[in-house]
Formats: C-alpha cells, sequence, structure tokens
C-alpha cells in the first residue's frame, strides 16, 4: 500500500468532515461488517472455493475492508508499514519455516 493511497483514502474522508464519526469502536464494527459481506461471497459456494464468477463482490468488499483498516490505523496513530512488519517479524518466530513449511496446524501445534 502506497502513502499515495492512504492519503487518498484519508481525504475522501476528510473532505466529507467524517473523521468525527470514525471512533476506533466503530471503525472495529465497520471493519466486521465489511468482513462479513467478503465472507457472502463464498457463502454457499459449495466446491467452489474461488468463486472467480464473484471477483467484483470481492474486490469491492475486500477494498471497504482495507479502506476501514487504513481508518482504523490513523484514528488510533498507527503506522500500518510499522504494525505490519513487527506481525510478520511473530509470524516468522511462531512459525519457523522448519516446521510449519506446508502445513496448516496452530504454531502452538507445530513439531
Amino acid at each position: 500500500m502506497t502513502d499515495d493511497v492512504i492519503r487518498q483514502v484519508l481525504q475522501f474522508r476528510d473532505d466529507r468532515n467524517w473523521k468525527q464519526f470514525h471512533n476506533p469502536k466503530d471503525l472495529a464494527i465497520s471493519i466486521s461488517l465489511e468482513a462479513a459481506e467478503l465472507l457472502e461471497a463464498f457463502q454457499w459456494s459449495a466446491d467452489d472455493i474461488n468463486c472467480n464468477e464473484k471477483i467484483d463482490k470481492i474486490r469491492e468488499e475486500l477494498a471497504d475492508v482495507v479502506n476501514y483498516c487504513i481508518l482504523m490505523a490513523d484514528a488510533c496513530g498507527l503506522d500500518l508499514d510499522e504494525i505490519v512488519q513487527e506481525k510478520i517479524k511473530r509470524n516468522n518466530e511462531k512459525y519457523p519455516v522448519g516446521k510449519s513449511y506446508g502445513k496448516k496446524d496452530k504454531y502452538d501445534q507445530l513439531k
């Protein structure tokens, strides 16, 4: 995600004076609601877990989730690059390649 895209999301919000409504609680709710709408694209998909015919819906809902995540980070004063890099570091520690390669086990179940 580029700084320019983040600025565009924040500018969209600011142009409408919506920052006043964007508290962490309501943004967290919005992230969850949009994530549920993303899941809806896969509901009743049976064997078609890719849902290629619904790619437009997936794109739209995923964009909504990401946009709300940008707004949440801004509301909490968090740097997205920093928190994602920290999470990658923690995940690398929890899921070392030698133990987790090709496995879907949770980190505490890896042998």
